[in-house]
């Protein structure tokens, strides 16, 4: 089977003309933007004056930044004309997603916990399956600019004080509550407590188009993701940005076969938060088992979360003992 030509196949590696052009091009541009962004109006600089605000506050303040987009149209325009330059010219816009028909977009702004993002649903030929619904710390705002007709599934679950400020366990974990799809409105803005509300698009016959205005401030209480159709919990992972960054790292070095990293990994076993210290001894445990034994021991008789608990203890008794080789060597194997 022959591979189909990629566009970057006639990328001009042998015209340095061309590509000295590109480069100062795109970065004419970024600094256009950096600049208008960090003047006293600016997007940058509106965002900067909450960094300390109440997620609720931020929010309010932010809100123009969506409802009014003029601002985004002009971007828009100006990427769009760097690209009639040269289709070879990459604007300053930070991807999203949008791997293999899935949800993406362009982030346009990133600063400390607050990011606001250009999302794009792309129509569907035939009914995707359920999506899950996922829940993070923080507030959202989303204004609807183009709703392509599809429909907003809002999912809802409760949150007690005690498991935000860190008792969180699955085994008490409330159920997530699913309200019948109802349509999405072009120009609608919704206002969402995403620790305890999500949503889920059925696409629609066009693409759904939206800006997305989020607040995360760190957070004891995970991500949560959980099955629409069952409200059952599915998954938790940490909800710290930093502590998400490392566990990225750490499973790629996982992949990579990297034992000799054995002393991130069991560092980040000390992590304050309890789903990124699961995740990394599961990912050490997984890399180099016999490195795990100690820091998984240690792990089934102190973490201060139960459930790391149990399940370091469940993953001990897995472990089984070093059998003795012919050389005197001692290995370990996971059990599965």
């Amino acid at each position: 089977m022959l591979a189909r030509p990629s566009r970057h196949d006639h990328f001009p590696r042998a015209d340095a003309a061309r590509r000295t052009a590109i480069r100062t091009a795109v970065s004419e541009l970024d600094a256009a933007w950096t600049a208008a962004d960090t003047a006293p109006d600016g997007l940058l600089t509106a965002i900067d004056a909450q960094a300390h605000a109440p997620a609720d506050a931020a929010i309010a303040a932010l809100l123009p930044w969506l409802t009014d987009s003029e601002w985004l149209t002009a971007r828009l325009a100006s990427a769009l004309a760097l690209l009639r330059t040269d289709p070879f010219a990459r604007p300053p816009l930070r991807p999203v997603g949008g791997a293999d028909g899935a949800p993406g977009g362009l982030v346009l702004a990133d600063r400390g916990a607050i990011r606001l993002t250009l999302r794009l649903w792309p129509f569907a030929t035939h009914t995707p399956a359920p999506a899950p619904a996922i829940f993070v710390p923080g507030r959202a705002a989303l204004h609807i600019l183009a709703s392509g007709g599809a429909q907003l599934c809002h999912h809802s679950v409760a949150v007690t004080p005690a498991e935000e400020a860190g008792a969180f366990t699955a085994r008490a974990a409330a159920p997530c509550h699913s309200a019948p799809p109802r349509p999405l409105h072009t120009g609608e803005t919704l206002h969402l407590d995403t620790a305890r509300e999500g949503f889920t698009l059925i696409p629609g016959a066009h693409d759904t188009l939206l800006l997305e205005l989020t607040v995360q401030p760190p957070s004891a209480l995970p991500i949560r993701s959980y099955d629409p159709a069952t409200g059952r919990l599915l998954h938790v992972s940490a909800s710290r940005r930093d502590s998400s960054f490392r566990a990225m790292a750490l499973t790629l070095l996982r992949h990579l076969g990297r034992p000799d990293a054995a002393p991130l990994f069991e560092a980040e076993t000390q992590s304050p938060d309890f789903a990124a210290r699961w995740h990394a001894m599961r990912e050490l445990i997984a890399l180099a088992p016999t490195a795990a034994r100690a820091p998984l021991a240690a792990m089934a008789a102190d973490d201060p979360h139960p459930e790391v608990r149990a399940a370091a203890k469940a993953t001990l008794a897995l472990l089984q003992p070093p059998p003795a080789s012919g050389r005197g060597s001692e290995t370990c194997e996971l059990v599965r």
